[in-house]
């Protein structure tokens, strides 16, 4: 699928508010806030629809990041492709296989985020849903020694899920959707 620019400013828009109001604002990610003031995050809006055309979407952004050090993270986002969550995860494991191929391990990693994101083993109802929850589907590209540097400077990194999923249980459900879903509206 082909989008007009107008969808993609839209899609850009609302995905930088979802990352302004969710991952920085109920703080799921402490270093999001740096790389948004930095403006080192990459937007890019993908039409495809099967696991090749995004396989092949995400190895072009791999390729980029190799030639721009100046873009740290990006965000392919996939506003018509993988609605469904199982197709979803089939299109992380395709990437994630990808990444082993072409000799990216160590180099980048990828984050998952869906609007119907659930952790194994969870209710559907489980509020902590909502730490990867977002607007579309989308792969989170991010450089490995980015972590590493910005792991030096936050203590105890290893709690930060811990502390997101009780964050998002103590606001419930109806807070997180709430959030969640004002990023659409703008």
């Amino acid at each position: 699928m082909i989008y007009g620019p107008e969808k993609i400013a839209q899609v850009i828009t609302q995905t930088q508010h979802w990352v302004r109001e969710l991952v920085i604002g109920c703080n799921f990610c402490p270093f999001a806030s740096r790389e948004v003031k930095r403006d080192s995050i990459r937007y890019q809006v993908s039409g495809a629809t099967t696991l090749k055309a995004a396989n092949d979407e995400l190895l072009a952004e791999c390729r980029l990041l190799d030639k721009d050090p100046a873009i740290a993270t990006t965000l392919l986002i996939f506003p018509d492709g993988f609605p469904v969550f199982r197709d979803y995860l089939d299109l992380v494991a395709v990437t994630e296989k990808m990444i082993r191929q072409q000799k990216y391990t160590g180099i980048y990693q990828i984050a998952g985020f869906h609007p119907l994101y659930q952790f194994a083993g969870s209710s559907l109802q489980d509020a902590a849903n909502y730490t990867n929850r977002s607007i579309y589907p989308m792969l989170h590209l991010l450089r490995e020694e980015e972590i590493e540097k910005a792991l030096q400077h936050y203590p105890h990194p290893e709690k930060i899920p811990e502390r997101n999923v009780n964050f998002a249980r103590e606001k419930g459900m109806a807070y997180m959707k709430m959030l969640r879903d004002s990023c659409l509206a703008t």
